[in-house]
């Protein structure tokens, strides 16, 4: 018995905006089959006490921790701006006027 239909394959492939012929959507007809039944192979198993992978590689966060340091004086900062006033750097406008 086939776990997915021709009609099935086309619907989807008509939802995908996929143009197909009726020898493709036999071949997908049965590609998918073997999916659907390899798929169906894992429910036989007993995964009771398997914790859940969440990612593939055991990773940890490798970022530093956050702590907080104070910054530069404003005045060093603005000491290399091409332009500054009242402690702000100064662009060019880009609205007109």
């Amino acid at each position: 018995m086939s776990r997915i239909s021709t009609e099935q394959v086309k619907h989807v492939s008509n939802l995908a905006r996929l143009a197909i012929t009726e020898e493709e959507a036999e071949k997908f007809t049965k590609q998918l089959d073997s999916i659907i039944a390899f798929a169906e192979q894992l429910n036989e198993l007993d995964t009771e006490n398997v914790k859940p992978t969440y990612h593939v590689l055991d990773m940890k966060n490798v970022l530093r921790e956050d702590i907080p340091k104070p910054g530069l004086p404003q005045e060093e900062v603005l000491k290399n701006a091409p332009e500054h006033k009242d402690g702000q750097f100064k662009v060019p406008s880009i609205l007109a006027e």
